[in-house]
């Protein structure tokens, strides 16, 4: 016990170098702190959100286990992280089960309505689609809400709490506010022009025509009374009844302002829609790296099988015997050849065959290893591989050489752990940073416009084309590993499409560059999605671009300075360590740095 005592003082020491409009008090109040960054027993959570985070400590706290946790704080997040979260949304839930060493999956995607057509998005005066910006901030890109049903489902089958305990402490956040951070207030400055458009909205995120001020207190005392609600009539007042008629309704007939500039197409959002809603369990991905077992969420997500891809794509490279500069490279081309298969073979398996056993097998992901140039850049798009069982050895010659150094915004993900060894890792979104930018008047929450993931050009070879009550393609990776069966790390992070990169990158970090957890999410990020330019933070660009700018890589920003865009997920992530210590760990900076704790910490004496 000693030996590890000593052990953890080292690590902790190195580690940490018409709606009721929103009450926002003028008083300037003082924030929560944000430690991004905690070692413990217990449990533990990790998240972007001190106030969510320490609402899921305290479920773990007083006896609940990880489930309840998730749950509570995801339900947290819905309040803090309005534009990222919420009941208007999805998600991914995955679960590993200590009892049964075996990892499960929720499939909570949002899915199209009933009677949507194929060529929804397409303006049928021109044959093209609409613009994308018109086509988010309108009913049409609104489809059926999936994460109430997720939340509920998961306590069914794992939790030990009510649905309506596990809201409670959501609900009390939300009446008696959190306090607003320069993130928050960023993130409707972003958003005004729109938000300002939509009754409802205008009058619970721009009190007095502003977006919140820094320091003061935010209430949704009408997100108060809907967590309420649910929590005493159960999932039902949700997916049936008035609520789910107002839904639809404002997903028929927007509640725009009369000055809007934005057309506000309407959506086919149908009350039936919701009370038909169904979430799926899912068997997990599973991919099989240095010695480590990665699972993650299958399809309707492409984020396990293009995360697992992209691992097998660079088990032959031997990252770790690659010099930083070289192994980015082939970090690289691994990311834009996975993507290439993700696009050309991925999307709802009810709707599409999806090859997933072929997509993760190692023949596959050796033979797209083959097309890596270790001197240079392949040209972008790359084509996507032939996943039929029938691969090719490397010819002679190709293959990895050692090469000298030279010198995103949408979404949010949570994960828990509890004191028996269960895991959560969920990743839940409204899609874009706002989601659809409508609010469902007196209910005090955003509606999702995840059906803008559908390929808007209608295309019978497309596996991403719009169908009625089809699950867009999501790129949300949710991901647990295991070493020997039992749990050793779990992420996932926000993003869009940069989540896979996201993940992949930090995994890579971890387990071949030799960074710890913490120093693997503060690296800045770079994203290949098999386009001409690779997408990357400054800071990456500036450190690595000239270096990599030899190899053939160009590029650019992901935003403009000092805006949310600027900045490529924000991660989430634990690593349980031996002697039953768990490490948990945030973004220091990004989205104004994460919170993480666990339920019992460890003191450096």
């Amino acid at each position: 016990m000693k030996k590890l005592i000593a052990a953890l003082s080292v690590t902790a020491l190195v580690l940490t170098g018409a709606s009721s409009p929103a009450v926002a008090t003028t008083q300037q109040t003082q924030a929560p702190a944000k430690t991004p960054t905690a070692i413990g027993f217990g449990g533990a959570v990790s998240s972007v959100d001190p106030d969510a985070t320490n609402i899921g400590l305290d479920v773990l706290r007083r006896g609940g286990n990880a489930v309840d946790a998730a749950v509570a704080t995801a339900a947290a997040l819905g309040v803090t992280e309005p534009y990222s979260a919420g009941i208007g949304g999805g998600g991914y839930f995955v679960y590993y089960d200590a009892k049964q060493r075996k990892v499960f999956t929720i499939d909570g995607r949002e899915t199209a309505p009933a009677t949507m057509p194929s060529n929804a998005f397409v303006n049928p005066a021109t044959g093209q689609p609409y613009p994308f910006a018109q086509l988010v901030t309108s009913g049409v890109s609104i489809g059926v809400p999936g994460t109430l049903a997720t939340w509920d489902r998961a306590l069914k089958k794992w939790g030990s709490l009510s649905l309506g305990k596990a809201l409670t402490p959501a609900a009390d956040l939300a009446e008696r506010g959190f306090v607003v951070d320069p993130t928050f207030r960023l993130q409707t400055l972003d958003n005004k022009d729109r938000f300002s458009q939509v009754l409802p909205t205008a009058a619970l995120f721009l009190p007095n025509g502003d977006a919140p001020q820094v320091g003061t207190l935010f209430k949704n005392p009408d997100l108060a009374q809907t967590y309420r609600l649910i929590g005493q009539q159960g999932s039902s007042a949700f997916y049936t009844g008035a609520l789910a008629g107002e839904m639809a309704a404002v997903a028929q007939n927007p509640p725009k302002t009369p000055n809007a500039t934005l057309p506000f197409f309407p959506g086919y959002l149908r009350a039936s829609d919701l009370a038909a809603y169904k979430t799926i369990d899912r068997k997990p991905t599973k991919v099989r790296y240095e010695g480590l077992d990665v699972y993650g969420m299958a399809p309707s997500s492409s984020g396990g099988t293009t995360v697992g891809e992209a691992l097998n794509i660079l088990r032959p490279q031997h990252l770790r015997q690659q010099s930083t500069t070289q192994s980015l490279h082939t970090y690289l081309e691994a990311s834009a050849l996975a993507f290439a298969d993700r696009n050309a073979y991925v999307g709802d398996p009810a709707y599409v065959d999806v090859p997933v056993q072929e997509l993760l097998s190692r023949g596959f992901g050796a033979e797209r290893s083959c097309l890596i140039d270790p001197q240079k850049a392949a040209t972008k798009p790359v084509p996507a591989g032939s996943p039929d069982g029938d691969y090719a050895r490397c010819p002679q010659g190709a293959g990895v050489e050692a090469r000298q150094d030279v010198k995103g915004q949408s979404t949010t993900h949570m994960v828990a752990a509890d004191k028996w060894g269960n895991v959560v890792s969920y990743t839940l979104t409204i899609e874009q940073t706002g989601g659809s930018g409508i609010t469902v008047p007196g209910r005090g929450f955003i509606l999702n416009n995840e059906l803008t993931d559908f390929s808007a050009v209608p295309n019978p070879q497309d596996p991403n084309r719009v169908e009625a009550g089809k699950r867009p393609r999501s790129s949300m990776s949710p991901t647990i590993v295991l070493r020997g069966g039992k749990p050793f790390l779990a992420l996932g992070s926000p993003g869009g499409s940069t989540i896979i990169t996201t993940v992949l990158q930090t995994l890579t970090n971890r387990l071949d560059r030799g960074m710890t957890l913490p120093q693997a999410i503060a690296a800045p990020r770079a994203s290949q999605r098999n386009t001409a330019s690779v997408t990357a933070e400054q800071a990456f660009i500036d450190q690595y671009g000239v270096a990599l700018g030899s190899y053939g890589h160009t590029f650019t920003p992901a935003g403009p300075p000092g805006s949310s865009a600027s900045e490529i997920g924000a991660v989430a992530a634990l690593e349980f360590l031996p002697g039953g210590a768990i490490l948990a760990a945030a973004e220091p900076s990004r989205r104004g740095g994460g919170a993480a704790g666990t339920a019992w910490p460890f003191r450096v004496r």
